[in-house]
């Protein structure tokens, strides 16, 4: 059953963790191929189950060991039907996939959490178009339309939340939360910024932030920053500004390189999971609301690991 719909407990303090960087984990560590980084499709092969609860296991162990909680992030960052349709999912396949993607967290849940690791599953949800370059916005009324099924799967599941992982535009972020708020799940916004601290489309994160709120009486539980690294959006962050008090999550990446030079990239650059811990462990000064704590791409068990030691002790 979703145990937090109602009330997340990440919303009242506490550490909490999330994963790393799933695609980086089962292709470039695990051998996988994900079409279309679509890590959901694991699901229908052979053994994808398998790969997919080693997964997610490794990070529920880390929460368990450092007794704080765990935000459960599900597999389907690609499981909406713009990308299953060039991945060959029908609708009832598609909705069958997000609905196993969940069930799979339900039954982790069941087995770690306890009274310091409290477990809320997530339904990910992730941008329409390409997470590195917005090309094509949606309009508000077009996104709201799109997400909906995912968010109405999520709500018939074991899920808590719906997490909006990479919003390049503030058009589909907005779409994203009045889908959610449609089905009664709350939900969380992560954008993704440039090198300059800004959207793909060159939006400050502080106007993006302030558009959705407005524009959806403040309908996101909170936001949080992914995809870039910290060295990209620490400028943009400056004390004492209320906006700031609405990010409440990170998930960096590891490389320093430009989305363009991620794009371009032939090898895995997984940076340094220390240097990237003191990072995070310094934006809390900044961050006062900060408290929930995963990576995006070139990432893994490392760096979150690493950043729980810094930010626990």
């Amino acid at each position: 059953m979703a145990q937090y719909r109602r009330n997340l407990p990440q919303l009242t303090g506490g550490l909490f963790l999330t994963d790393g960087g799933i695609e980086t984990t089962l292709i470039f560590h695990e051998g996988h191929e994900l079409p279309l980084f679509a890590a959901f499709d694991l699901l229908k092969r052979d053994g994808g189950k398998a790969a997919l609860d080693k997964y997610f296991r490794t990070y529920a162990d880390l929460a368990r060991k450092h007794g704080v909680g765990l935000i459960l992030e599900s597999a389907t960052w690609r499981a909406s039907p713009g990308w299953g349709a060039k991945l060959g999912y029908g609708a009832e396949a598609l909705t069958d996939a997000n609905r196993q993607a969940i069930a799979l967290l339900s039954a982790i849940r069941d087995e770690y959490q306890d009274d310091k690791t409290p477990v809320v599953i997530s339904g990910c949800i992730g941008p329409s178009g390409d997470g590195y370059d917005p090309a094509t916005w949606m309009t508000e009324g077009d996104a709201e339309r799109y997400h909906a099924m995912q968010a109405e799967t999520f709500r018939d599941t074991d899920a808590d939340m719906i997490t909006a992982i990479t919003m390049t535009h503030t058009p589909e972020a907005i779409g994203v939360t009045r889908a959610a708020q449609a089905a009664g799940m709350p939900v969380v916004i992560s954008f993704t910024v440039e090198t300059d601290g800004r959207l793909p489309t060159g939006q400050p994160l502080r106007e993006a932030i302030e558009q959705v709120d407005a524009a959806t009486r403040n309908g996101p539980a909170y936001y949080m920053i992914n995809c870039a690294h910290p060295t990209h959006f620490s400028p943009a962050l400056a004390a004492g500004q209320p906006w700031m008090n609405r990010l409440r999550g990170l998930r960096a990446n590891a490389s320093t390189k430009s989305h363009k030079e991620l794009d371009e990239a032939t090898e895995l650059d997984d940076g340094d999971p220390g240097d990237l811990a003191t990072r995070y462990a310094d934006l809390t000064a900044a961050l006062p609301n900060l408290n929930v704590f995963g990576g995006c791409c070139g990432t893994d068990h490392r760096h979150v690991a690493a950043i729980a030691g810094a930010i626990s002790d």
